[in-house]
Formats: structure tokens, C-alpha cells, sequence
């Protein structure tokens, strides 16, 4: 049976206009109205931690080496659906101008939240003394982190121009491999003076290890002055840990080389948070009016074998955390080496230290 032309035009145009219909009763989906940054990615080589998104706070909390804290990093982002964010995705952002904000504007534009980046730590503030390095002029070691970056520093720069012979085990600060549980660590030693020091009063040399800077310029004019102690730190310390092992010389001696009976030497070891950002030196590591806490071993004698120490922060009553600290470590072998007196042949070994935030 055929169909007249006339009912197949009916029906086509029966058809359409159920189509026309039913598009008009479907309508474009809504606008997103959500403005959340769901991944904020951070390149792992630049991070000490994994990168935390506080939701509930509005906060993006991220754990940075000191590298990129003072270089800025490029963070790569993901959003709600149709978001858009000032800063953008990729773009370069940097934490020493401010506070860091992300404003994301909802695809319908009419929700925005702004987030809070954070600087939790600088740094992953643990020093296992694993990877050393030579100065090829002078021939002494140093340490350096896991990508290369330098943030110890010694007396050795200063013993390099005192006559000492260049080879690593000579100086008074080096790797030994005698660390804890066998592995390497830094070996720190009291050495005797060289001819050239005792010109100029020097007669004993502490081995000391140090978070910051040694100037040479000045480590004969004022040996206190070259040590600049201290590297960036933002957060708030809670613990100093780590291990150490220590043997006192024989015979204590004073500045002018007496020998002082019944007096044994002892090693310091201690932590200094402080406002920066000028470094602190040995005239002022433990008396300046910038110190916010310290955390310092209050036993330094003897201790054949390894032993741990976990040292909570004390800080000075009224004291504000800011936006420009400062945290410095320091080690020696005798703890009066700053003013040479100490005992010839004491021995610090120190392994696995850590900075534990709050």
C-alpha cells in the first residue's frame, strides 16, 4: 500500500515539530558555580614534604628546599570545572614580596574564594651528612645536600690560610665513615696551632660546623666576625634531635696554652632561631636581642658511643615569630673554642640532625 505524498509531508512535519519541541525544553546545562583549586603541583625535586590543600581554611601549605624558596616555583594547578585563577596555572610565583594569593573566579562568575599560599618550612631541616665535597684550592671538605645545594659551612676556610697541609683529613671539620648505623657523618676536631696562628695568639683550633657562612676576609682580623651563622627558616621549631659521640683530649688548656688540672673539655651543640635577615656571628649566637629559642645540648662530655638527643625548643617569653627568621645549627669540639681554649685531640662526631616544626 502506498502512502500519498501528501500524508508523508503531514508526518515530516509532525516530526519536526516534536524536535523543536523538545529543544526547547532542553536548556544549556548551568554554569559551574564552584571556585576550588583540586591539585596545586610543585615539581618534587623543589619540595622537602608533600604540598597540603587546607579546604577548610582556604590554605595551600607547601614544604619548599631553600633553593626554591629563594628562587619562586611555577605551581601547576587544576580548578573546578570552567575556574579561572589569578595567578595562573604555570605562572612563576615568589615568597620574598608578601603573602601569595590565588584568587579562582567560578565559571558562572559569581562565587570566588582566595587561597592562602604558605610557606610551612624551608627546607626538610634533617642533615644526614651523606654527600661531601672539595674545595680544590685549599683541599678540605664540605658538605652539601641531596641536590647539590650548600648550607654548612666551617672553620676550615679560615684553617686554610693558617699553613695547615692540604689534604681533607688534616683540617680540623670532615667525613668519616665511622657515622651512626655505619654511615657517614661529620667529624669535628680539636686541633693544635700552626706556627702562623700562634703569631697572632692562636693556640689551639676547635673544629666547628655550622647552618650559614665563614668569611675569610676577616677570619684573622676578627676570627669571631667570620663565622655568619644562619639560613632562612619559616615556621616554628619545635624540636632539635639527632645523635652524636664524643671524646674529650687529654689535657684542657687555656687561651695562652696552660694546661688547666682537673678541668675536661666538653663539645657544644645547640640551635638558634632569631630574626633576620643579617646573620648572626660568634660575637653574638647566644646573647643577641634577635634570638627568639634555642634548643642546646646541656651535656657535653664524654660519650663513647652513639647517643640521641631530643631537645625541645625554649623561647624567650614575648617572642613573635615573623616573616624574616633565621635558624642556625652549630657544632664543636670544644665548647670554649671560640676563645681557644679547649683540649688537643677531642672528637666530635655528629650524625643525623633534625629540626622538628611544631
Amino acid at each position: 500500500m502506498r502512502m500519498r505524498a501528501g500524508a508523508i509531508v503531514k508526518i515530516h512535519l509532525f516530526i519536526v515539530g516534536i524536535c523543536l519541541v523538545l529543544s526547547s525544553c532542553i536548556k544549556d546545562p548551568p554554569l559551574n558555580p564552584e571556585a576550588d583549586i583540586e591539585t596545586f603541583i610543585v615539581d618534587e625535586s623543589l619540595l622537602s614534604g608533600p604540598t597540603f590543600i587546607d579546604q577548610a581554611n582556604r590554605r595551600i601549605l607547601l614544604y619548599l628546599k631553600p633553593r626554591a624558596f629563594r628562587k619562586g616555583i611555577k605551581p601547576e594547578i587544576t580548578m573546578s570545572r570552567g575556574a579561572r585563577s589569578m595567578p595562573a596555572s604555570g605562572d612563576s610565583i615568589s615568597f620574598n614580596g608578601g603573602p601569595v594569593l590565588y584568587t579562582v573566579t567560578s565559571e558562572s562568575g559569581q562565587n570566588q574564594k582566595v587561597y592562602d599560599v604558605q610557606v610551612v618550612n624551608v627546607g626538610n631541616w634533617t642533615f644526614n651528612f651523606e654527600h661531601w665535597e672539595l674545595n680544590q684550592a685549599d683541599q678540605y671538605e664540605f658538605p652539601v645536600e641531596d641536590d647539590g645545594t650548600i648550607l654548612w659551612s666551617s672553620g676550615n676556610p679560615g684553617v686554610a690560610i693558617s699553613g695547615i697541609p692540604k689534604n681533607p683529613q688534616a683540617y680540623p671539620t670532615h667525613s668519616t665513615n665511622g657515622g651512626y648505623a655505619a654511615t657517614i657523618a661529620a667529624e669535628l676536631n680539636t686541633l693544635k696551632g700552626t706556627p702562623l696562628t700562634e703569631l697572632v695568639g692562636i693556640k689551639l683550633i676547635a673544629g666547628s660546623m655550622f647552618l650559614g657562612t665563614f668569611n675569610s676576609n676577616v677570619a684573622f682580623i676578627d676570627p669571631l666576625a667570620a663565622t655568619e651563622f644562619g639560613q632562612p627558616y619559616v615556621g616554628t621549631p619545635g624540636r632539635f634531635t639527632g645523635y652524636y659521640r664524643y671524646t674529650p683530649g687529654a689535657s684542657f688548656q687555656d687561651e695562652d696554652g696552660n694546661i688547666i688540672s682537673g678541668r675536661q673539655d666538653e663539645c657544644s651543640l645547640y640551635a638558634v632561631l632569631f630574626h633576620g635577615p643579617d646573620r648572626l656571628t660568634g660575637h653574638n649566637v647566644l646573647t643577641s636581642d634577635k634570638i627568639i629559642a634555642t634548643a642546646e645540648l646541656s651535656n657535653g662530655t664524654a660519650q663513647s658511643d652513639f647517643r640521641r638527643f631530643d631537645i625541645p625548643f625554649t623561647f624567650k617569653q614575648g617572642a613573635k615569630i615573623s616573616n624574616d627568621m633565621m635558624l642556625a645549627i652549630v657544632a664543636s669540639s670544644s665548647a670554649e673554642g671560640d676563645h681557644y681554649r679547649g683540649a688537643v685531640g677531642s672528637r666530635l662526631v655528629v650524625d643525623s640532625l633534625r629540626v622538628v616544626p611544631k
